[in-house]
């Protein structure tokens, strides 16, 4: 009589040896308690995600930032300055989700927390900085506008009256979601690619689950300050400039507070915040680099010209 044995090629990779019907390949991020039957854990299973990387110094503004998110959103603190049970103090962070790791950034931890097999329950993640004003700002009438308009990736648009880099994320009056703007004379080589169309920024992002599945793997594990990533977020989108967009109605301000460069190292005399910025500038030459040769190799190995590809 034969030995029984079990594998079973379309499981997971690793996965091969088990019955599938045992395989949870995907996971969440819902808590549960110690006691009674499973089944009776979950009074509600909330259908979006918010991430903010946090100092405590920060605790009011991210206050204020989580009274805007309904009951409908996991809210998740990544702690970069170690100060967790002082966020205690508000009644919402003893339901919220902590990870503390010190002096690192919010794409570091969004690499390493944020596996889209992990958040797969949630239709739409916001990866959020900590200086952001929200008194214009509904989450629940964001998500309305996201999907009224079909945008898989987006953010909210920017308070015009404050400092801005790019003409896409100013906040319009008069639309509830733009798509394309017009930029400074050369600064875009076609008016459906960054930074006219196809293009968020990196402080304040909003990505759908099947947007972030691409997106998470394109995010480098040492490259963490994430310059260059909001050149690059159209593709995984298309068409992108259809898909990619600021939304005016549900409107933000950024503070712009230099928390992370307080965190850095005084290095041959320089201040903390000069070596995090030239990093900052250093990686993003280094990420465009690595994009263009890895989409170079792909098309010299298909037989293609990449000049005459999509996008180029």
């Amino acid at each position: 009589m034969g030995t029984a044995v079990i594998w079973v090629p379309s499981n997971p990779r690793g996965a091969e040896r088990l019955p599938p019907r045992i395989v949870a390949a995907e996971s969440d991020l819902y808590l549960r308690r110690l006691w009674g039957n499973p089944n009776e854990d979950l009074t509600s299973k909330p259908k979006y995600l918010v991430t903010f990387t946090v100092g405590y110094d920060q605790r009011m503004n991210i206050d204020a930032c989580v009274k805007k998110f309904s009951e409908n959103f996991t809210i998740l603190l990544f702690h970069y300055d170690g100060r967790v049970a002082e966020w205690d103090e508000f009644e919402w962070s003893k339901r919220a989700i902590h990870v503390s790791v010190l002096k690192q950034t919010k794409w570091w931890y969004a690499k390493r927390f944020l596996h889209p097999d992990i958040v797969a329950p949630y239709e739409y993640i916001f990866i959020w900085d900590e200086d952001l004003g929200v008194e214009h700002f509904n989450a629940e009438e964001y998500i309305k506008l996201v999907k009224k308009h079909g945008l898989e990736i987006s953010q909210p648009g920017l308070d015009p009256n404050k400092g801005l880099t790019w003409q896409m994320t100013k906040r319009r009056d008069d639309s509830e979601v733009h798509k394309v703007t017009d930029e400074r004379p050369g600064w875009c080589t076609d008016p459906h690619l960054p930074p006219c169309a196809a293009f968020v920024e990196i402080m304040a992002p909003v990505f759908s689950r099947d947007a972030w599945r691409c997106v998470w793997h394109m995010i480098q594990n040492d490259l963490v300050h994430g310059w260059g990533l909001d050149f690059a977020l159209r593709k995984c989108i298309e068409p992108a400039h259809e898909k990619i967009g600021v939304v005016d109605s549900q409107w933000i301000v950024h503070g712009s507070v230099p928390s992370l460069g307080s965190q850095g190292e005084s290095q041959n005399g320089k201040a903390p915040w000069q070596g995090v910025r030239e990093r900052c500038r250093k990686e993003w030459t280094m990420f465009q680099t690595r994009l263009t040769s890895a989409e170079n190799s792909y098309f010299k190995a298909a037989g293609l010209d990449p000049s005459a590809s999509k996008g180029h």
